[in-house]
């Protein structure tokens, strides 16, 4: 069964992944000095993301203001008192907002979270939103455990290996499990369409 093409270009798109590049330099900056220093670099390199975007497009996403404002708080507790578990915490707490955003907005308006991100891409039947919404509020609280496991039972190295490709790919993975569960319920007229684009 294949995947929508409308739900493959949202997929480019989402807004949990636009955390990838500070992720990448903390790596990176790990490997060749310290987890102080790495803290600092995805400070620094979350802050000129959300500038660019500011200044690109003229709109920052509130999710990218809380991240970095938590990257902030959490990361200059780490370089402040020298310890690096506060910045293993801002994952955790990340995830967490996402699951209270997408739990919250599933009683406030019409539309969930989700669906409002998605529903320009695919068309689903209301219980099936609501379902997925649920499944993506259980996901972050799952990561969020995940990450706290991690962190706290595994050497800083490990947990730093698991930040960029643990968290990633399992967030990648469960993505296109979710696509193929869409691709069950997408309504006719949505793989119509992205039929007829391809063609054209």
């Amino acid at each position: 069964m294949a995947l929508p093409t409308p739900f493959i270009n949202q997929i480019r798109t989402m807004k949990f992944l636009t955390d990838f590049f500070p992720i990448l330099l903390f790596f990176i900056a790990y490997q060749a000095y310290d987890i102080y220093v790495a803290t600092a670099v995805a400070i620094g390199a979350s802050a000129t993301q959300v500038a660019y975007f500011q200044i690109r497009h003229k709109k920052v996403e509130k999710m990218q203001w809380i991240t970095l404002g938590l990257l902030v708080f959490f990361g200059g507790l780490t370089l402040l008192l020298r310890d690096p578990d506060f910045i293993k915490w801002k994952p955790t707490v990340v995830n967490w907002l996402f699951a209270i955003a997408f739990l919250g907005s599933q009683f406030i308006g019409k539309k969930s979270l989700l669906q409002r991100m998605m529903d320009q891409a695919v068309t689903l039947p209301e219980e099936i939103w609501m379902r997925l919404n649920y499944i993506w509020v259980s996901f972050f609280i799952g990561i969020g455990l995940l990450n706290l496991y991690v962190a706290f039972n595994f050497s800083e190295e490990a947990w730093v290996n698991f930040k960029l490709f643990g968290m990633l790919g399992v967030t990648f993975v469960f993505i296109i499990a979710q696509g193929f569960y869409i691709a069950r319920h997408v309504k006719d007229e949505d793989v119509q369409t992205a039929d007829s684009s391809d063609n054209s």
